[in-house]
C-alpha cells in the first residue's frame, strides 16, 4: 500500500541555501527505497517572514517498508550534521492526494 507525506521545511536563519543543497541530496536517496518526489515547492520571494515553511514536498513511498529503510539509511544518516546545521524545524504529515 503506498504512502503519501507531506514534509515542511523551516531553514535556520540564512541558511535557505544549506536546506535547498541538504534536501537536493537526501531526495536523490529515494528511488533507492521504492520512493519518489511528487512535488517540490518554496516559498515566492514576495512571502513574508514567518508565514510558514521555506521548502514543501509531497513524497510518495510505495510501503511502509520503504520509508523505514529511507530513514535508516547509512548515507541519510551521515549527513545529520548538515541537516542540523541547516534546518531549524521539520513538520511531517501523513496525506492523500484528492
Amino acid at each position: 500500500m503506498t504512502l503519501t507525506l507531506c514534509v515542511s521545511l523551516w531553514p535556520r536563519p540564512g541558511r535557505h541555501a544549506a536546506l535547498v543543497d541538504y534536501e537536493d541530496k537526501v531526495l536523490a536517496l529515494l528511488p533507492d527505497h521504492d520512493g519518489c518526489l511528487v512535488a517540490r515547492a518554496r516559498a515566492a520571494a514576495s512571502a513574508e517572514p514567518g508565514d510558514g515553511a521555506y521548502e514543501t514536498q509531497l513524497i510518495r513511498f510505495d510501503s511502509e517498508e520503504g520509508l523505514a529503510s529511507y530513514l535508516a539509511d547509512e548515507r541519510r544518516a551521515a549527513l545529520a550534521g548538515t541537516r542540523d546545521a541547516a534546518i531549524e524545524r521539520t513538520g511531517v504529515q501523513r496525506v492523500e492526494l484528492i
